[in-house]
């Protein structure tokens, strides 16, 4: 096989985020009271390694190469980079308890399909269970909250593609606690139509009567909410746009619970904000 091209490359991201992956992976290694200088790789290169394939989705065939390790080497640094980060993202009592710290007139609450490759999981009447009819690819669905802003705080375990919104928000236990976080500190969640009939909690456009058009008042009302709620599209955009690896997953669909949360980890460690 002829000799490759070496070349210069740059990581967009700020290397104290690399540094504090670094430092979540070294006390991972401490607990497994790991021995010195068995691992291929140090720590701060394990997290180099990782946040290529986040930031850039760098094959693992070239993140191998690249830094001398097998193939299955580098899939067993990514997982275990997976899964560290993910134990430090914000579980939903957690993520509300800040939203309301912090004092938020609204929560968003948006859902977004993650397209992935894996495909042929037969689901109920001989459905492909991660086929997303309304996006007509395959796919996982992650339910996102997200501040007045677009700025997201949490994110779901995945569910299959072909489920409806607000069947994985009920699946999730969404639907119970916004209702409650709405009751208790008058903190409604606003959403699209795809959640009709949530709950009191929620805010969402009115639906177009059947046959003849909305009254002024609720093309009014639709308008704001609309105007408002719009901007929770960020937060989607900014984990899938900040993150190439959540544009296609390659991977088991399942890992996209990990992914997602591994991904909001890095987001919050890379601009300081949690909330």
């Amino acid at each position: 096989m002829p000799s490759g091209i070496t070349y210069t490359a740059v990581l967009d991201v700020r290397r104290e985020t690399a540094k504090s992956l670094a430092r979540l992976l070294r006390e991972h290694r401490d607990r497994l009271r790991t021995r010195k200088n068995t691992r291929s790789l140090g720590v701060f290169r394990q997290a180099v390694l990782v946040l290529r394939w986040f930031i850039d989705s760098t094959r693992l065939s070239q993140l191998a190469r690249d830094n001398g390790i097998s193939l299955p080497t580098a899939y067993l640094y990514l997982h275990e980079g997976l899964t560290v980060l993910a134990d430090h993202a914000p579980d939903l009592s957690t993520a509300l308890e800040r939203a309301a710290a912090a004092g938020y007139t609204h929560l968003n609450l948006d859902g977004t399909v993650i397209r992935t490759d894996r495909v042929a999981a037969p689901g109920p009447n001989g459905a492909d269970l991660w086929w997303s009819g309304k996006h007509k690819h395959h796919g996982g669905n992650v339910q996102v909250i997200s501040t007045p802003d677009g700025w997201p705080v949490w994110v779901s375990p995945v569910r299959p593609g072909r489920e409806h919104d607000t069947t994985c928000a009920r699946a999730h236990g969404l639907i119970a606690a916004l209702n409650r976080l709405a009751a208790v500190l008058d903190i409604p969640t606003l959403t699209d139509l795809g959640y009709e009939n949530a709950g009191p909690g929620f805010r969402h456009p009115v639906k177009r009567p059947q046959g003849r058009d909305p009254t002024p008042r609720q093309a009014a009302f639709n308008k704001a909410i609309r105007t408002v709620h719009g901007i929770a599209e960020r937060a989607n955009t900014l984990l899938k746009v900040t993150f190439k690896a959540l544009c296609r997953v390659s991977l088991d669909p399942g890992s996209i619970t990990r992914i997602a949360r591994a991904a909001l980890v890095l987001l919050q460690l890379e601009t300081g904000r949690t909330a």
